[in-house]
């Protein structure tokens, strides 16, 4: 019987080549969080589904559809999770990180959503989401901002990146702008489309920012939720956007864009993009100064955003020519078998003089010619060759296989032959 094994649809195998890309620019991002002075927290992949359904909203796309719930085997509900913050938030609770001090987090990992997959949108996807807890001011905001901007310059892909930013102001005035909002869309109900009046019912919000340019048209003779907004929360706004004018961020404030999830308050931003289709959202974050107590912990005022990264590294390879070839400092041949015990102790000495070069040692059984092949094919720098007179004379064959040269060196002296290769 022919057994067929795939992964899951929706859920992707990364393979080595775009490993490769993805480690280069987690390296690049997790430099420039060390420059900012956040530091790293590992979250449970697992959660109880409890957490979720009382802080994301459960009138949400996420709770109603998305959410991957099951019970365990003492029949509790639990929950992969649908995304970071409202773990983070958790573990900060729990730990009591949030005694007196503030908290500047980072943390990266896979999220879990039952959505229908197309590019960009993946049912297992990879976020890196940033959480600042204990600030409350714009100020905050602004450094969220700049940091986002200096990963887009770092990657360069800056210029294919616009920031859009609005103030959904309170929870509280949120809510009679809902009542206002709905009632201006169900006597237009006759103009929506199924998903709007779909989301007339459950989450009205969300038709904001919907796609179709018909429900665009009709919404501009709509309430505003701008014109709802209380002194703080259009002061609060003002001072950030003037912060970010003075530095020379470009933005555009969009009325229209709100967070998907019900614990957001006052500022919301979102860095897109036009080259990858609709699922054009590459970073997006918010203010939610609710959400800790909502949880039962302290009055603490947090802001934070989420990098989607398989989307980022889907931007890189379409704008970019980023070319990551797999490269060995230093291929060990072996004259025959009788020799591979040697090559194994010539690598491992040579690592542990020179950890950071990368060393393969040949194991396969093919004569020398081959393993030089293998050495090209590898894109290595230097061969070293083992074989009965070079054991006689304590000493490795040394090829450069950039330029083809070779000379005999001595073991002694081969430490000091390979520092060109750091």
């Amino acid at each position: 019987m022919n057994i067929k094994n795939e992964s899951i649809r929706g859920m992707h195998d990364y393979l080595p080549k775009e490993i490769m890309i993805w480690n280069h620019v987690e390296t690049i991002l997790k430099k420039i969080l060390f420059s900012y002075c956040y530091n790293e927290i590992r979250l449970p992949i697992l959660e109880y589904a409890t957490l979720f359904n009382n802080t994301i909203g459960n009138t949400t796309d996420i709770i109603t559809k998305e959410m991957y719930s099951f019970e365990d085997r003492n029949k509790k509900k639990i929950t992969l999770r649908p995304e970071g913050t409202v773990s983070c938030a958790r573990a900060n609770i729990q730990h009591k990180l949030l005694n007196n001090k503030e908290q500047k987090l980072w943390y990266l990992g896979p999220m879990f959503r039952y959505e229908r997959p197309q590019k960009g949108r993946y049912r297992q996807f990879y976020q890196m989401g940033v959480e600042v807890f204990g600030l409350k001011g714009p100020d905050i905001e602004m450094e969220l901002i700049l940091l986002t901007s200096r990963f887009w310059k770092k990657l360069g892909i800056d210029k294919y990146l616009i920031l859009e930013i609005n103030s959904i102001g309170s929870i509280n005035i949120r809510h009679k702008y809902k009542k206002d909002l709905i009632n201006f869309l169900k006597k237009n109900k006759s103009q929506l489309d199924d998903d709007s009046k779909k989301r007339l019912d459950t989450n009205p919000l969300r038709i904001l920012d919907s796609k179709n340019p018909s429900i665009q048209i009709l919404l501009k003779n709509g309430p505003k939720l701008y014109h709802y907004l209380d002194e703080n929360s259009s002061i609060f706004f003002k001072k950030l956007c003037c912060f970010m004018s003075d530095i020379g961020i470009p933005y555009t404030i969009n009325n229209n864009l709100i967070r998907g999830l019900d614990y957001y308050n006052d500022t919301v931003f979102e860095w897109k993009t036009n080259k990858l289709g609709s699922q054009n959202t590459i970073c997006a974050g918010g203010r939610y100064d609710k959400l800790i107590e909502q949880l039962g912990g302290p009055k603490v005022p947090a802001v934070g955003f989420a990098v989607g990264m398989d989307r980022l590294i889907l931007l890189i390879k379409e704008v970019t020519s980023l070319i990551l070839p797999f490269s060995i400092d230093v291929y060990i041949l072996i004259f025959d078998d009788s020799f591979k015990l040697d090559a194994i102790k010539l690598s491992e000495f040579i690592r542990n003089q020179l950890p950071a070069l990368k060393i393969m040692t040949n194991f396969h059984e093919i004569n020398i010619t081959k393993q030089f092949r293998l050495a090209n094919k590898h894109n290595s720098r230097v061969a070293l060759l083992l074989g009965p007179k070079e054991k006689e004379k304590k000493s490795v064959l040394m090829k450069d296989l950039t330029n083809q040269t070779q000379k005999i060196v001595l073991r002694t002296e081969l430490i000091n032959e390979l520092s060109f290769l750091l």
